[in-house]
């Protein structure tokens, strides 16, 4: 079975750096393919409440031989449910639904900065984290100015930041951002929803290590040091999405995916997603 690096958190917990989505997975059709993500060896799983799978998730989890401490398992916090006591009722249910005792990280979703409560919401997340509830607590689509009220504000550093990136969208300033502040970064959307997987840079360089686009690409995250979790829901495609371990891509190579970035998004801009 192949072997995920950890990457330790600035809080001491560790994380699998290679992991399973389960973003757009129907609720009905979740917990069958956490099941066969376990059996492929992925051993984190990134689901959120806005997904409505927490409930597939928490059954493939019982359904396993694994033990709790086994599995990560992240969740996110909905858009309607920022503020202090909102943000702790929410993780309350949320392990409900997963039937779990905490969580290893709970996010906040969107910084929604039009609500301008995303501080407070935080303050919510610290409370979670020193009652247990949630092992290590985190964001995700945050830009630097988020993250700077958040230090200025809170006692507590964000262990991670969960944002858009690929090559299209390297976020090469705020990768840096988050090495300057410890906290680690993870990519959705990691292959910009399959729009990287024609490009010449990629295509020649699958072809160069005799691997697929996709595996190229994962490759390319982890070795700049991002967390990632592609989401599919063909069992054949989770095995070869996780069969990246085998390979390196040359530091040239590297620099030429690097080199790739326009700016794009598949998804909003944090700036003013729902305002």
């Amino acid at each position: 079975m192949t072997q995920v690096p950890n990457i330790r958190l600035n809080n001491g917990t560790e994380i699998p750096q290679f992991g399973f989505g389960v973003f757009q997975i129907p609720p009905a059709e979740t917990a069958g393919a956490v099941r066969e993500a376990f059996a492929a060896g992925y051993r984190h799983i990134d689901t959120a409440q806005m997904y409505g799978n927490e409930e597939g998730v928490g059954e493939a989890i019982r359904d396993s031989d694994l033990s709790r401490d086994e599995v990560f398992v992240t969740t996110k916090l909905n858009n309607d449910a920022h503020g202090y006591n909102s943000a702790i009722a929410a993780l309350d249910e949320s392990l409900k639904k997963l039937r779990l005792d905490y969580v290893d990280l709970y996010l906040i979703h969107w910084p929604l900065p039009h609500l301008d409560r995303y501080v407070e919401t935080w303050k919510g997340f610290e409370k979670l984290l020193a009652d247990g509830r949630a092992r290590s607590i985190g964001v995700s689509n945050f830009q630097p100015a988020h993250l700077d009220r958040l230090a200025k504000e809170t006692d507590t550093v964000p262990a991670v930041n969960q944002i858009e990136l690929h090559p299209l969208l390297t976020q090469t300033e705020l990768r840096k951002y988050h090495a300057e502040h410890g906290i680690a970064t993870e990519a959705w959307s990691p292959i910009a929803q399959g729009e990287v997987l024609g490009e010449q840079t990629i295509t020649s360089l699958a072809d160069k290590y005799g691997k697929s686009p996709a595996q190229v690409v994962l490759r390319w995250h982890l070795q700049v040091g991002n967390i990632v979790f592609p989401k599919s829901v063909n069992p054949d495609r989770m095995r070869e999405n996780i069969n990246v371990f085998d390979f390196e891509l040359a530091d040239d190579d590297v620099d030429a995916i690097e080199a790739m970035d326009a700016g794009h998004r598949t998804g909003p801009d944090p700036d003013t997603f729902g305002a």
